[in-house]
C-alpha cells in the first residue's frame, strides 16, 4: 500500500513539474511587424524626417528593417540599438535612460545596445513581444513620436490578440 501511495504522489509530483517547466509566449508574426514598421516611417515621413526603423522579437532578433531614401546606414544601427535597451528593460528606451541615469554609461559600454530616446516596446495583454525603434528625426523624442504611432497604427490588433 505504501509503495502504491509514493507511486501516485511520484506521479502527482513529476506531473506538477512538467507543467511549471513549460511557458507558453506570445510572438508576434511578419505581417505584425511590417505594419508596425511601415506606419513608424510614414509617420515620420509626414513630419518630414527620414528615417531607419528596426522592429525586434521579444529576445531582440531583427524581424523588420525600413530604411528610408536618406536615412543612412547608421541610423539603422542606432535604431537597433535603442530597441535593445527596450528588450532590456522592458520599457521605453527614454524612460530607461530616465530611471537608470546613474548607469546609462555603463549599458552604453554594451554591444549593440545605446541607452537613447526613440524606441520602445510592443506588448499584448502586459506583456512584451518585440519593440520598434526609429532613428533619425532631429531628435530622440520625434523618433519615439513616430515609433509610437507606428504601434498606434496596429493598436486594435494588439488589443484583440489572442
Amino acid at each position: 500500500m505504501v509503495r502504491v501511495v509514493a507511486g501516485l504522489l511520484f506521479l502527482v509530483v513529476s506531473s506538477t513539474a512538467v507543467a511549471v517547466d513549460v511557458v507558453n509566449v506570445k510572438l508576434m508574426t511578419l505581417d505584425l511587424a511590417v505594419d508596425i514598421a511601415q506606419a513608424a516611417v510614414e509617420a515620420c515621413r509626414k513630419d518630414g524626417y527620414q528615417v531607419s526603423v528596426v522592429v525586434v522579437d521579444r529576445s531582440g532578433r531583427t524581424q523588420v528593417v525600413m530604411r528610408d531614401v536618406y536615412a543612412n546606414q547608421y541610423m539603422t544601427q542606432l535604431a537597433k540599438a535603442k530597441t535593445s535597451a527596450v528588450v532590456l528593460s522592458n520599457t521605453s528606451s527614454s524612460l530607461l535612460g530616465k530611471n537608470r541615469a546613474d548607469i546609462a554609461a555603463e549599458l552604453n559600454q554594451l554591444d549593440d545596445l545605446l541607452v537613447l530616446d526613440g524606441a520602445v516596446a510592443i506588448t499584448v495583454a502586459g506583456s512584451m513581444i518585440g519593440a520598434v525603434g526609429v532613428s533619425g528625426a532631429p531628435g530622440g523624442e520625434l523618433d519615439e513620436a513616430c515609433a509610437l504611432r507606428g504601434i498606434e497604427a496596429v493598436q486594435e490588433r494588439l488589443d484583440f490578440a489572442d
